[in-house]
This record gives structure tokens, sequence and C-alpha cells, in this order.
């Protein structure tokens, strides 16, 4: 270890991150010091993680921070996450950004200060490359002074903004690439709340727990979009057919439009979402490229509408990967077993119930015989937790009747999932 280059020791304890880790470690002699004083790349203090800063005044936790920070020279990443326990003054906040933000490429904030702390004011116009934000507001955005000309990343959690605000702040970082919105508190003088964003850049999007009336998005380069927790009116995507990968979690949306961009989908992923399926298939059946699609636990708009598997072959011709989940209202299965066209490509199968009964195994069997190249098979089921002796006999003839039927089958591997 003495004849470690101060350099590699200072790389050693940025990928501690953690501020009382680095301080104990750097106590060990002078040349651990030195290397936390020049060398340090990556700090972080997080309430979370140590216990010990919840038994601090905030007094004396601003003094220990300021203390850490400063006698550092270089830091690039430096992460602040303290609970809502601690309101800091913002002076101090902003000296610790003050004293980092000519080195600095990477900030995580989420402190609460009196007052507001502007961070767009402090870093905008450095070197900073992705910037997670939360519990903060946003206020008065000034794309020319608050530019961000190399951020990359940008994450808001819980932070309160208008709807042109954010759209000037995306337009202020003409560089940015990824995007994540969590619970944004949208504040909005009209009646109806609408958000319109664009930006030519952005690659990877992440919604999660918006709730809106309007959202419409125009992104050229967007290749990934995730949605959360989301209730929406209207979601439109406007771009030039990039969208890669497409996935839905939980969202409730009236009116969704991505038609544009799915021409390159590969991957279709939805989960907890009420469709009307022949517009939902319209919107994506130009994805020739499509090698995954998830429809997991999707209701439908209307009771006896139908999923045809008819449509998903013929239209899906790269399909490696389906999963559906099953779901009977009324004794009518919603995927119907019309048509004969082969899943020659899928070779990972996914299956869902939420009742056993016979159906269940006939439609199974049919799926089996449309994918001759079908290499596993994974079937997930909820059991009750208080099962009567009626239940245990419906599990146990499920179960056989899945035994005899993957005799067929004996070069798939079948895999079950109970909850």
């Amino acid at each position: 270890m003495d004849h470690l280059p101060v350099e590699v020791i200072g790389n050693i304890l940025s990928r501690l991150q953690g501020a009382r880790d680095v301080v104990i470690a750097s106590a060990t002699c002078r040349k651990w010091r030195e290397a936390c004083r020049k060398h340090l790349q990556t700090l972080s203090f997080n309430s979370a993680d140590w216990p010990f800063y919840r038994d601090l005044t905030t007094n004396r936790l601003e003094i220990l921070i300021t203390q850490t920070i400063f006698q550092t020279t270089g830091l690039q990443g430096l992460s602040i996450t303290m609970d809502d326990a601690n309101k800091f003054s913002a002076a101090t906040v902003i000296a610790w950004l003050m004293y980092t933000r000519d080195t600095l490429r990477r900030l995580s904030y989420n402190v609460r200060t009196t007052p507001n702390v502007n961070i767009l004011e402090i870093c905008g116009r450095q070197k900073l490359e992705a910037l997670v934000l939360a519990h903060n507001s946003i206020t008065g955005v000034e794309p020319t002074f608050q530019r961000f000309p190399c951020l990359k990343s940008l994450s808001l959690s819980y932070v309160s903004i208008s709807a042109l605000d954010l759209n000037l702040l995306l337009s202020a970082c003409p560089m940015i690439q990824t995007l994540e919105l969590v619970s944004l508190e949208i504040a909005m003088s009209d009646a109806q709340v609408t958000i319109e964003l664009s930006s030519p850049t952005l690659k990877s999007v992440y919604f999660d727990g918006i709730s809106l009336d309007k959202f419409i998005l125009e992104a050229d380069s967007i290749e990934y979009l995730h949605m959360k927790d989301c209730v929406l009116e209207l979601f439109e995507l406007i771009g030039n057919g990039t969208l890669k990968h497409f996935k839905l979690d939980d969202v409730s949306v009236i009116h969704l439009d991505i038609m544009e961009t799915s021409e390159n989908l590969e991957v279709v992923d939805v989960n907890h979402f009420t469709m009307v399926w022949p517009k939902f298939y319209q919107m994506i059946s130009r994805s020739q490229k499509l090698r995954k699609l998830r429809l997991w636990d999707v209701v439908f708009d209307d009771d006896d509408e139908i999923i045809d598997l008819e449509s998903i072959a013929a239209g899906f011709s790269q399909l490696t990967h389906l999963s559906l989940s099953y779901d009977l209202k009324d004794g009518a299965a919603h995927y119907s077993l019309q048509g004969d066209t082969r899943l020659e490509n899928v070779t990972v199968l996914e299956l869902g119930w939420t009742v056993i009964n016979d159906v269940f195994s006939i439609w199974m069997e049919e799926l089996l015989r449309r994918c001759p190249n079908l290499k596993k098979l994974i079937i997930y089921g909820v059991v009750s937790e208080t099962k009567t002796q009626g239940d245990c006999q419906i599990l146990a003839t499920f179960t056989w009747s899945i035994v005899q039927l993957m005799r067929k089958y004996i070069h798939v591997d079948v895999q079950f999932e109970y909850e």
C-alpha cells in the first residue's frame, strides 16, 4: 500500500462514495489524506446511510458537511440527500455548490433550505453532465443564462415547476439524452393542465406519477419510453420512427398515440392497462422488427373484445418473446384461437391466469402448437392463501393436465411462478 500512487488511492476513496467511509479511510495516514484532498472525485452525504446524521443538530450537520467538502479540491460527483427533518441555511448550501461547481460533473441534490436555493442559477453554464433534483422548486427559467451545455441526464422528483419552465429547462439542455420526471407538481394557471416538451437529442424518457390532461412530447431521437402510474387524457409522441422500447405500467390514458414513432419498435411491454385492442394493434402494427410483446393484466374497454393470435402471428414475424396474461369475463377468453398462422420464431412464452379452469389448459395447448421452436415456457398463477379442499383439487387437476401436456413437448423448459 505504501507504493500506491496518490491518484490510485484517490480512485479507491472515490469508489467508497459515502462521506463517513471516506473520512475514516483518509485518516489512515498523511498520504491518504493527500489523496482525499487532491484526488477524491466522488462524495455522498445520505441520511439514510448513516443514522448518526439524524442525531446531529442542523447547525452541526452543516458544519460537518462544509468541512468535508472544503477539504477536497476536484470533486466531480456530489450527492447530498437529507430527510425532511433538517432544513439547511440557503447560504451554507450555496457555499457548497459554489465551491464545487467548476469541477462538478454529477450532482444529486435533495436538500430542503430556507429560502429555496436556485440550483439552475448556480450550476448553469458549467460542465455539469448529470443533475438529479428532488423536493425542490423551479421558477423563472432563463435558458440564455441558466444554460446547461454539457448536461446529458436530468431527473426531477417531487419538484414544483410550471409547464412553461419545464419546456424552457429542456431547451436549455442542448445535449440531453435521458429525462426522468417523477411525481412533479405542475404549477398551472389554466384549468386544463397541458405540457408540450420538445428535444431533438432525447433518447430515454421515464415518467412516473404524472397526472395531466394533455402531454405532447416531440423527440426526434427517442429510443426508450417508459410510463408508470400516470393518469392522462391524451399522450402523443412525435418523432422520426426511432422508438425501440415502449413500456406502460399501470397507466390510465384515454387517447394514446405513438404511431408516428412505432416503425422500429423492438419491445412493447404493457402491464395493468385498459385498452381498445383494434386501436392498440393498429398503433404498433408498423413494428416489423418487434421481438418482444408483453400484454399483462390488460383490461379491455369492451367485455366482448378479443385479442386474436392470428393478427399477432401474421403481423410480427420476428417475435421471439411473447407474454400474455389470462383473464376470463363471463366465460369468454380474451385471446381468440382462430386462424392457424404459426409463431415460428417465438422461443420464450409466458402465460398467466387469475382463475384456474379448463379453458386455460386449452388455450395454452393451442399456443404451444403454434410455437414449434419454443424453448422455455413460464406459467404464472395466483393461489389464494386460504385454500378449500375444492381449490386444492382444482390445482392438482390443473398440475396433472400440465404434466400430461408437457410430455408432448419434452424439449421445452417449463417453469412455474405462483403468487
